[in-house]
């Protein structure tokens, strides 16, 4: 209640221009190829890229998508480039942005793209034709990639203009929207109603083991009334069935962030840890696991390294001589772009990948279920 009275424009504004499209007067598009769309309503740290990977992963593992392609559309946050652009595997994040580059990394066969229009970008991936022929498009630096089949959105929810043909809302189980207020009191960027507008609800970074009762208790906490474990699915407030599945994060291997790194350092038993993300608590407590967290060092969310930043890292190393120095899978892409990393450093870099995966095999069915209802 409280952002309602203390920021009254923002909230009035939010309210007004949702009205809009609620009741029609702006129109949403919708692409010409089926859109999956993947947002939240908070800032940062729900899980974006970990869940759009989980989607591709499941699309590319569907007999259904065989000779089909799947094409990537981002924002590109904080990249240097304008208007439309591929993202390649050697591209750099200053180019395309750290999140779209990672899943083109981990997913070289699929089409990435970065747009702020996303309406606009969706048809170059369904026509790279006219990249040729359109004014904007001939800025795009690379214009060879086949036609799309399906997209995938990245950070679409509050990009009204733009209709997903599914609409997926990723809620973070550590920061539950229903008693949180807009930003700069909370963390929300949107209103909590709009939450029902999703078809799909996701409640991100779970415990791996959680509980039905507490599902259960945060099924009834999003207003799903109805709930029917077999489909996941309820009625939530606007009387519209929705989905609501649970997901948590399982961490990989270290994987070393350049082509000399060795992997003797993996077996270490202390770490230097840094990271540029909104949140690296899982992280650290995965690591203690294995490691003594002999240094930490956080940055913002996003954080361009500077050469400043590196001396600091490399100070950290050297004074723990036989640790492994570990970041984030994020945070290495913009690691690579930076030339004055030393040599002695570069071995012992590691990153962390991880996975977002369902807590039940029944979830994991009902999301492939919902994406083979598209294609």
């Amino acid at each position: 209640m409280i952002d309602r009275i203390l920021l009254a424009p923002y909230y009035l504004a939010l309210e007004f221009r949702h009205f809009l499209y609620d009741k029609g007067i702006r129109k949403a598009k919708k692409a010409e190829v089926p859109t999956v769309g993947i947002g939240n309503i908070t800032v940062g740290g729900t899980g974006k890229t970990p869940h759009t990977e989980l989607t591709l992963r499941t699309l590319l593992s569907m007999e259904e998508m065989e000779g089909k392609h799947v094409a990537v559309l981002s924002r590109g946050y904080r990249r240097k480039s304008r208007g439309f652009q591929q993202v390649l595997a050697d591209s750099s994040a200053a180019f395309s942005g750290d999140e779209p580059l990672q899943i083109k990394t981990g997913f070289p066969e699929v089409t990435v793209a970065v747009d702020a229009g996303r309406v606009e970008g969706c048809r170059f991936l369904c026509h790279p034709e006219e990249l040729e022929t359109s004014k904007k498009g001939r800025k795009c630096l690379d214009r060879k990639f086949p036609p799309a089949d399906i997209i995938v959105l990245d950070d679409v929810f509050q990009h009204r203009a733009l209709q997903p043909s599914l609409q997926i809302l990723l809620i973070d189980y550590n920061r539950p929207i229903q008693n949180d207020c807009l930003i700069p009191f909370g963390h929300l960027r949107d209103l909590r109603k709009r939450a029902a507008s999703a078809d799909v609800v996701i409640v991100t970074k779970c415990p791996t083991f959680l509980g039905e009762p507490e599902k259960d208790r945060w099924i009834r906490s999003l207003g799903i009334r109805d709930f029917d474990r077999e489909s996941g699915q309820g009625t939530n407030a606007k009387g519209r069935k929705q989905t609501i599945l649970f997901t948590t994060i399982e961490y990989c291997r270290p994987v070393a962030v350049f082509p000399e790194g060795d992997p003797h350092y993996i077996y270490a038993g202390r770490a230097v840890l840094f990271s540029g993300i909104a949140d690296d608590t899982p992280l650290k407590s995965y690591l203690a696991g294995s490691y003594r967290i002999a240094r930490h060092l956080t940055f913002s969310d996003h954080h361009k390294f500077t050469d400043s930043d590196i001396r600091a890292i490399r100070n950290a190393a050297e004074n723990e001589p036989t640790a492994i120095v570990v970041t984030t899978a994020k945070d290495s892409q913009r690691l690579k772009d930076m030339k004055k990393i030393p040599e002695t450093l570069r071995k012992r870099m590691f990153q962390v990948p991880i996975k977002a995966v369902f807590l039940t095999e029944q979830e994991e069915l009902i999301f492939r279920n919902l994406l083979k209802n598209l294609v």
